[in-house]
């Protein structure tokens, strides 16, 4: 990771679970981090806890599905750090909404943060990362094992299809990234990191989950070091990651 010190990474969701972990462990290895979320109580708390760390953590009120305030911040960070790097796009929103009687304003909630709002950012990070003429970048998506397989709908409580359908949405846009950088010619890896369940707020309290193996936050940020930390000329396009005895039913 010493090739990131003193680079500026974007963490979507900072506020809990996968984002908070994965801000914990790159300002540790020494980057700049700027955590976007909802949030501010929270993000005021990690900035707090990280004080004194190798690396620096800031933060910027965001909410991924508000395209204005997604640009905002990344005015706020080309004027004050005229860089970004790496960019982990992790804010999701899980609802229980099923296909024949849930809310259609869950459904465009799921697919305006997991999707719309990742791909948005995604967009403005090359642009930065064009404009600076930067020497590498990074853009890794968290997704989930079931943006790669189908999982039975009652496995996290019946209503979870359009959730599992967004994170197939985020499989292919992922890759079609990555294909798109490559056209261009660009220093940027693209990764993707599908995790099985993780110990989140998203997942505490569904009953329907309680019998199964959980991984932890800190393995997912363990792993997005991993692939950040791999030689340049490596691309590190997939990880999956399942708790060891992981099986669904």
């Amino acid at each position: 990771m010493d090739k990131w010190i003193g680079k500026v990474a974007i963490v979507t969701g900072a506020s809990s679970g996968i984002g908070a972990a994965a801000c914990k462990k790159l300002v540790q290895s020494g980057m700049i981090v700027v955590g976007f979320a909802r949030r501010e109580n929270n993000l005021k708390s990690l900035a707090d806890e990280l004080k004194g760390q190798l690396g620096e953590f800031h933060y910027y009120k965001v909410d991924v599905c508000n395209e204005y305030n997604i640009l905002e911040a990344f005015e706020w960070i080309k004027r004050t750090f005229k860089s970004v790097d790496v960019l982990i796009n992790n804010a999701a929103v899980l609802k229980y909404s099923s296909l024949l009687e849930g809310s259609t304003e869950d459904w465009k909630l799921m697919y305006e943060t997991n999707v719309i709002g990742s791909s948005i950012c995604s967009r403005e990070a090359v642009k930065l990362i064009k404009e600076f003429s930067l020497e590498k970048g990074h853009i890794i998506n968290i997704n989930s094992v079931s943006g790669h397989f189908r999982i039975p709908i009652t496995t996290i409580g019946n209503g979870g299809s359009t959730y599992f359908a967004t994170k197939v949405s985020l499989a292919s846009i992922t890759e079609s990234l990555r294909e798109s950088i490559c056209q261009q010619n660009l220093p940027i890896r693209v990764t993707s990191i599908s995790p099985g369940v993780v110990i989140t707020e998203m997942t505490a309290g569904n009953e329907a989950l309680d019998t199964y193996n959980k991984l932890k936050a800190e393995d997912i940020a363990d792993a997005i070091l991993y692939a950040l930390g791999a030689p340049q000329h490596v691309n590190v396009c997939e990880l999956i990651i399942r708790p060891t005895g992981e099986f669904f039913v």
